[in-house]
């Protein structure tokens, strides 16, 4: 985790360097097109529907997501990415039949490739709709009260889609979005969430 940090913190410093070039003329591109980091930040609702002992039931809580994405705008409205997310633990407790106080926790990693389309006839602020679709990382754990405890480690085919706001001040763009992500584990893992982030232009 030490490491990630740090990786991230180097970016943060280095990023609004390179796009400070973006448009001056020394600004690069990859085959014509041009590239971009972004970093998002917020917060969602993890629900896992979870069987155990002959019996369902849905695992809720709140957590905390970040991503890091490197892309490439296609044109003045379609870009594409490759996004790395990672989730803080959601952990609920339920009852399962006869058995009580079951506590279940998940945590996830996603990795997906995203594509965006930006429409409207405005310059600055443009809507958006995303698409993206990977595999997801997760590891979940039950814990019964002085009984078993269980854990499982799984890579599973996941989704996204999202919609949201961009506001493109060239160097730079904001982004405001829901956020939506399906990942095919156990009956089920549905996260319904929320992010703001920038992208720094290259």
């Amino acid at each position: 985790m030490k490491k990630i940090v740090i990786s991230t913190l180097a970016v943060l410093i280095a990023c609004p360097a390179f796009a400070g070039q973006y448009g001056s003329g020394s600004s690069w591109q990859l085959f014509g097109l041009d590239p971009y980091i972004g970093l998002r930040g917020g917060a969602s609702y993890t629900n896992l529907n979870y069987r155990f002992n002959d019996a369902k039931e849905s695992i809720g809580d709140m957590a905390f997501q970040g991503h890091v994405a490197m892309g490439l705008e296609i044109c003045d409205t379609v870009r594409s990415e490759i996004e790395w997310s990672i989730f803080s633990k959601a952990e609920d407790t339920k009852s399962f039949g006869n058995i009580a106080d079951v506590s279940v926790d998940t945590k996830m990693q996603t990795l997906l490739w995203n594509t965006y389309w930006e429409f409207g006839g405005y310059h600055i602020v443009r809507p958006f709709i995303g698409l993206g679709a990977g595999v997801a990382f997760v590891d979940v754990n039950r814990n019964i009260p002085n009984g078993e405890s269980l854990g499982e480690s799984k890579t599973r085919f996941s989704a996204m889609g999202a919609l949201g706001i961009t506001f493109d001040m060239e160097r730079f763009a904001v982004d405001i979005a829901a956020r939506y992500n399906y990942v095919d584990i156990h009956s089920g893992l549905h996260n319904f969430g929320g992010d703001i982030g920038i992208r720094f232009m290259f």
